[in-house]
């Protein structure tokens, strides 16, 4: 790709948005910090030559890789949600129904909450009656929002929402276009 001789540092920017990494990503990749970057592509600093090589090195290997999977490659569409004043039980009956272990709860057509499996077993865990618990409203229990990231956003990039949340949304512009669940992950075949 550079042959033996390395390419001047305007390069490194260029190469970098081909690919479409992020600095931060490149940083991990050629095991040097994010702000490196940033002053080597303002034309703040003089890198050293190590430092280059080791960019050039992590740019080719990237250029070589697979490109990089999208959310929007696994997502689940449309987005199936309940509303803030259904009842617990009629959520259940949803995701029964569908196959889902959480739902996102949706009001005014924002996410305002989201509701599981496992926060309403919760519930009945700590005392209350299953009965009683899926007799409640929604609101009354659900979790906090999902995240929501764009269409393209890399799929490496969500995994690590994916350790603390149920799912993400995934936007496209303004619109929901989809859910991406723990489970649409493990579905891939890489």
């Amino acid at each position: 790709m550079f042959g033996g001789m390395l390419p001047s540092l305007g390069e490194i920017p260029k190469k970098r948005k081909e690919l479409g990494l992020t600095q931060s990503r490149l940083a991990v990749s050629a095991g040097v910090s994010q702000s490196i970057i940033a002053k080597i592509e303002a034309g703040s600093v003089d890198p050293s030559y190590s430092i280059v090589q080791r960019l050039f090195g992590a740019l080719e290997r990237a250029g070589v890789e697979s490109p990089a999977r999208r959310v929007d490659e696994l997502i689940s569409r449309p987005v199936v949600s309940v509303a803030r004043t259904q009842l617990v039980r009629d959520a259940v009956d949803l995701m029964r129904r569908r196959g889902y272990s959480q739902l996102p709860v949706f009001e005014s057509g924002r996410c305002v909450g989201s509701i599981s499996e496992k926060t309403i077993l919760d519930r009945a865990a700590r005392g209350e009656s299953l009965e009683s618990v899926l007799g409640l409203k929604v609101r009354e229990i659900m979790d906090s929002p999902l995240p929501v990231v764009n269409s393209d956003t890399p799929l490496d990039l969500v995994l690590g929402l994916l350790q603390s949340n149920y799912g993400v949304l995934v936007s496209k512009g303004e619109n929901l276009v989809g859910i991406l669940t723990k489970s649409d992950i493990l579905k891939t075949k890489r």
